[in-house]
């Protein structure tokens, strides 16, 4: 009997990857392609679509190449995406705008106007996405009032991921997850919500049909099936959004079990049996199957905290670490390893691009607080790691009220290389982390999902035998003791600024012209 696979697409925010998994979950191979970001003025952050939809093409037909392996024994594809993006598109499927990505706050003063008056709250509490400029309904109002042409002339609006299923199979399919995430969906009916529609100022005919998320796709174009290398006949799983799938990926699916995320942004999530939303507005819901819920907040700020600090502070440190043939970023931490906990009181709100969860204030702005001459360079390097974590902490603290304290952490995405921001998520967070063996987690979560789709599997639950553990740390109560002291400091800062990240917000877009 021949050895049959399956391969997991992940189309990211800073870019798209393909893993070629064998049945038991094993990694084949995989292959990754980057984008750019486009962020012109502060409050823009677009990509090219045919950019992305060129880089899914290229990543799959790499893993089928570099692999060797036969078309026939491909079980299916199966897809992540990131959430909260919009296309218009024209009856031909031409893009009309770039694709704006959940980064862009262009919407600002849309949201601010739902939020107080068209009763955004009441939305909230039926489609479990909180009020903010990441919201697709928010960039739908935006493009109304300000690009009304190219609204007017919109055919549909369109997430990323239904854009290269259309191009691939010619039909425009939104899955629950993803459509959960565009504040538009009815979480209880799985229908567009009437209301999110009217404000958003469209009717249900400009959306994608919605359909669950192990809805297999078949009948690719032929010219398609050929560049991807695989038999037209293949099975496309439209899969879901990035951020379920990476709870699924890590075996996060039960509840109690909480998965904490830093990629490029960052997550807190968790899953319940039914939909769950937040009398406050501070969490999402999103869809993962009927009977899987994932509730949680995201945070704009992470990796790519340390990524500015590598750029902008750390120009000796990436030389040091260029003639030593190290990754810079270890030579960082080792620099900010020989700081004490709490890096002797300097304190760093890491909302650099504003900041969804907790705050969902697109105004806010990062800060270092506590500086004094006593400081140096390693102290604002790991300032910047702790408040990354401090920020996500106050996430967990939101979901705690809603689904009580977890009994296990598992932490994931690129931070989880580092062990020194592992330990400080034991230390702030004050629990065991537990870091899954997959860092491919939502790649996997997608496959696990097709597995579940296709009836090859008949539980989520399989996915706790193709993971395992690479990590375990403890919280060093110490450390854990002085960070429970500087933490109410922290949060009583970002609440009493308030007033200031809308005056230093609205003087940056005026100096900015826009």
């Amino acid at each position: 009997m021949n050895n049959q696979y399956m391969i997991g697409v992940d189309i990211g925010t800073t870019s798209t990857k393909s893993v070629l998994f064998a049945e038991n979950g094993s990694i084949i191979t995989k292959a990754d392609q980057g984008y750019p970001l486009l962020t012109p003025s502060p409050s823009i952050a677009e990509q090219d679509p045919d950019q992305i939809f060129r880089a899914v093409v290229y990543t799959i037909s790499e893993v089928m190449a570099k692999s060797r392996i036969e078309a026939k024994d491909v079980l299916f594809v199966s897809f992540s995406s990131a959430m909260h993006s919009v296309i218009a598109i024209d009856k031909d499927g031409n893009p009309l705008t770039k694709c704006i990505t959940w980064a862009d706050n262009r919407s600002a003063g849309q949201t601010h106007r739902l939020k107080h008056e068209l009763g955004g709250h009441e939305i909230y509490l039926r489609t479990g996405t909180p009020i903010h400029p990441m919201s697709p309904i928010t960039k739908l109002m935006w493009l109304r009032e300000e690009e009304p042409a190219v609204f007017e002339a919109a055919f549909k609006f369109i997430s990323i991921k239904e854009y290269v299923f259309a191009k691939l199979f010619g039909d425009y399919i939104a899955d629950h997850s993803i459509a959960s995430s565009t504040g538009m969906l009815n979480l209880e009916q799985l229908e567009w919500d009437k209301e999110a529609l009217r404000i958003a100022g469209i009717d249900e005919s400009r959306l994608s049909r919605l359909v669950p998320t192990t809805y297999a796709a078949r009948g690719l174009r032929s010219e398609a099936a050929k560049e991807l290398g695989l038999l037209p006949d293949t099975p496309f799983i439209v899969g879901a959004s990035d951020g379920v799938l990476s709870n699924l990926g890590v075996g996060a699916i039960e509840p109690g079990v909480v998965a904490a995320t830093i990629g490029t942004s960052g997550a807190i999530r968790t899953v319940a049996d039914r939909p769950m939303v937040d009398p406050k507005g501070r969490i999402f819901c999103y869809a993962l199957t009927e009977k899987h819920w994932v509730i949680g907040g995201p945070v704009n700020n992470g990796g790519m905290l340390f990524r500015w600090v590598r750029d902008e502070f750390a120009a000796s440190e990436v030389e040091t670490a260029k003639r030593l043939g190290i990754d810079p970023y270890d030579v960082l931490t080792r620099i900010a390893e020989h700081v004490p906990a709490g890096s002797e009181g300097l304190l760093f709100h890491p909302y650099l691009t504003g900041e969804r969860a907790p705050l969902w204030n697109s105004n806010a702005r990062g800060s270092f607080f506590g500086l004094t001459m006593n400081h140096h360079k390693e102290h604002m390097i790991r300032s910047v790691l702790e408040g990354v974590i401090f920020n996500l902490y106050t996430v967990m603290l939101a979901v705690e009220e809603q689904m009580g304290r977890p009994q296990r952490i598992m932490a994931t995405g690129g931070f989880a290389r580092s062990a020194l921001w592992r330990q400080m998520m034991a230390d702030i967070f004050d629990q065991e982390v537990v870091v899954p063996e997959s860092f491919e987690s939502s790649c996997l979560g997608a496959v696990v999902l097709g597995l579940y789709g296709t009836g090859r599997i008949d539980s989520l639950n399989a996915v706790f035998g193709m993971i395992g553990t690479t990590h375990r740390h403890m919280p060093v109560k110490a450390n854990a003791t002085i960070y429970k002291q500087l933490l109410p400091i922290y949060i009583s800062l970002f609440r009493s600024l308030e007033s200031q990240y809308e005056a230093i917000a609205k003087f940056q877009r005026e100096q900015a012209g826009e």
